[in-house]
Formats: structure tokens, C-alpha cells, sequence
């Protein structure tokens, strides 16, 4: 694989070729470095509430009722310019302003930028191959205090990574859960296929 950058970087996401990064609204073009590409916090945000149930469930027994994991989650929206508060040990999960599609031999890093790193928010992702999306973003506060973020402010980074070939899941439904997501959505992982698999092997073992 190849980490893209400098001219080709630049030349990747402008131009309008099907095998080029598409990524939009670049509010400026100083949001394309000379290794990363800025994105900037986008509108919705979902917001992980304390509920009365003592923790999320992901596996229970085939036939039980189950807490739908979306439902662990508060959805608000703010406009570009507005504040949103993020606080100690919360997590918020949100999507990148921009909305981003990547050809089947092109995947991304996302990372939160250092200024926000040094504030306690760190953000440590991967997009897919073939993705197209506003990119998932899930926020956490590492720090004591409350963190004001603003709408619209390039709080991540992203890397390009060219490989040698096309990905060959690309069709494969079950390994793009959030695929054409423009909204943040709540974790997939109780439609794990390997739940099921799992929870006949316990009760093979009772």
C-alpha cells in the first residue's frame, strides 16, 4: 500500500475522474495538506444516555426480548456555528460534515487533530475501501472537563491509503454495516453473524 500524498493528494480529491477521492464541501482548499486531508464536525450527533437498564445488550437468548441498542442513544442537531458540549466519559457518536466517496483501492485513516487530542477528545478510525458516507466520527472525552466543539470546525484528520488492488468484499453486504450512512448511526454490533453461531455453542455446552 501506498500512503498518498503531496500533489497526488491534492490532484486525487479534485479532480473528476471515477477513480478519484470524492470529498464535499471543501470549504477551502487548505483543508488538503501535504500528507492529511482536515474534515470538519458535522450536524447530528447522537448522545449516549444512562438508562435503567444495567448495561447494553448485545447477545441474549434466542427468543428473549432486547433493548434496541439505538434506544441507548439521544439524537440532536446543531447548525454550523452552533456549540455542542461534549462531556467527561461521554460518548457522542456524530458524522463528518462532508460527505466522502472512495474508490474500491483507496482506504482512510481518520484521527482527531492534535489541538483536540490535547484537549482529551481522541478519535482513532477506518474507512473502508468503496466507501460512501459522511464519515462516522465517535467522539469520547478523555479529559476532566467539558469540551466546547463548534459546527463546521476541522476537528480530524484524514490519511489515504492507495493499495495494489481492488478490495474483494466490495459486494459483500455483511462487511458494510454503516455503507451510505449520512447520519450517525448507533452500533451494529448485535447483527454480528457470529452472535448466533456463538450462543448455540453455549447452549450445546449446558
Amino acid at each position: 500500500m501506498q500512503l498518498i500524498t503531496g500533489q497526488l493528494l491534492k490532484d486525487s480529491i479534485l479532480s473528476d475522474e471515477d477513480s478519484s477521492i470524492f470529498l464535499d464541501p471543501l470549504l477551502n482548499e487548505e483543508q488538503i495538506g501535504s500528507v492529511t486531508v482536515d474534515v470538519r464536525l458535522g450536524y447530528d450527533f447522537l448522545v449516549s444516555v444512562v438508562t435503567r437498564k444495567p448495561y447494553i445488550e448485545l447477545a441474549t437468548q434466542s427468543g428473549a426480548s432486547r433493548r434496541g441498542v439505538s434506544s441507548y442513544f439521544q439524537e440532536t442537531r446543531r447548525e454550523v456555528g452552533d456549540r455542542f458540549v461534549l462531556y467527561p466519559d461521554q460518548v457522542v457518536l456524530t458524522t463528518t460534515l462532508e460527505y466522502l466517496s472512495l474508490p474500491p483501492n483507496v482506504y482512510a485513516d481518520v484521527l482527531s487533530r492534535s489541538s483536540y487530542t490535547r484537549l482529551g477528545v481522541h478519535v482513532n478510525t477506518m474507512v473502508q475501501p468503496g466507501f460512501k458516507g459522511c464519515v462516522p466520527i465517535e467522539l469520547y472525552n478523555h479529559g476532566n472537563n467539558a469540551i466546547e466543539l463548534v459546527v463546521g470546525s476541522r476537528i480530524c484528520q484524514m490519511r489515504f491509503f492507495k493499495m495494489a488492488e481492488d478490495a474483494n468484499y466490495m459486494n459483500d453486504a455483511n462487511m458494510r454495516k454503516y455503507y451510505g450512512d449520512v447520519r450517525p448511526a448507533a452500533s451494529r454490533a448485535d447483527q454480528d453473524k457470529d452472535l448466533p453461531v456463538l450462543e448455540s455453542a453455549r447452549q450445546s455446552l449446558d
